[in-house]
């Protein structure tokens, strides 16, 4: 029956969406195990203990504060000395796998001397390894990866796990960092966000993207009012259409972007060239908007519209805003 501690990631010292997914697939390894302990750890500025309720809901037995006024942004070098020492006596340590993620886990690896399995799509326990899935081959194939013995790092990709409450009664505990961040050799001096209140791509349960068959900058703003009409989408795009100023450069999906698996990802006028396939393949659901039938996007879509985007995005938007008006 191992006990894990999952690292519940926050922005601007509030819980992430991926905080409540790592807990969910932390509390389900343990009870598969036989119902061992989640503890759930989260760094933030004072006051951040009562915020965390949430990581109890979805599973955690106990709840762990690391507050100090630093941790309003991220401090790598105290925050994974912090990780490492509640650590100690944990087979396994979960993260998401978020860009923060990349900066810790490595770090509580070389401190732990345990191996790293990261951006898991599924994780499960065998014996004293842990075996876990990851795509490769620009998301081609599926690997199976299996790490051991315990302990073990693991980072899950976001979105891979959807957030279930699982409630267990409320034990917490405020701690202070284990180094003080006031000693850390590198810095955080500003965190720059894109504007709007926009939703993350990696927390999107919707996504609509678009590509080079828009034809025109100005005709993203159908894939924007499409998004809108989903209420709960963000918008992405192909490197091709960052790379030519159409959207800014955080919004590109693919290899050298964002890897994403939303319950649900819109494709319009993307062909589908491999690098753009290994960031959203495995989204749960996909639709492709194209007037190639030929496009390599309909192979693993599962569902295609073969058309001009300019003529079914209207209609698709027009349709989904006539569905919302009765929910």
């Amino acid at each position: 029956m191992p006990n894990i501690l999952v690292v519940a990631e926050t922005r601007g010292g509030e819980l992430r969406k991926v905080a409540l997914e790592a807990v969910t697939a932390a509390r389900a390894l343990a009870d598969a195990a036989g119902g061992g302990e989640v503890h759930a750890l989260a760094f933030g500025p004072p006051g951040l203990a009562g915020k965390l309720g949430p990581l109890a809901a979805h599973g955690a037995d106990r709840v762990i504060a690391c507050e100090h006024a630093a941790y309003a942004r991220a401090d790598g070098e105290s925050m994974s000395a912090t990780i490492a020492l509640r650590a100690a006596g944990f087979p396994l340590v979960l993260f998401s796998a978020t860009a923060q993620a990349r900066d810790l886990a490595p770090r509580v690896c070389v401190k732990l001397d345990a191996p790293l399995l990261s951006d898991c799509l599924t994780v499960a326990l065998s014996g004293q390894s842990v075996v876990a899935t990851h795509s490769t081959y620009t998301a081609k194939l599926v690997a199976t990866l299996k790490a051991g013995p315990m302990p073990v790092v693991v980072s899950v990709r976001p979105s891979a796990v959807t957030p279930a409450e699982k409630a267990r009664p409320l034990s917490a505990e405020t701690i202070a960092p284990a180094a003080d961040p006031a000693a850390s050799r590198v810095k955080v001096t500003d965190v720059v966000t894109s504007g709007g209140g926009k939703i993350d791509l990696g927390e999107a349960p919707v996504i609509v993207s678009g590509g080079r068959g828009l034809k025109e900058k100005a005709n993203f703003k159908l894939v924007e009012e499409l998004a809108g009409a989903f209420g709960n989408a963000a918008v992405g795009a192909t490197r091709a259409v960052t790379d030519d100023g159409w959207r800014p450069h955080e919004d590109q999906i693919g290899q050298t972007g964002r890897l994403v698996s939303p319950d649900l990802y819109v494709a319009v006028g993307i062909s589908g060239a491999i690098q753009h396939l290994a960031g959203m393949r495995t989204s749960r659901t996909i639709v492709a908007i194209n007037k190639d039938p030929e496009a390599p996007i309909f192979k693993v879509a599962d569902y295609g519209i073969v058309g001009d985007a300019l003529e079914v995005v209207p209609a698709l938007t027009a349709a989904v805003r006539e569905a919302k008006k009765g929910h």
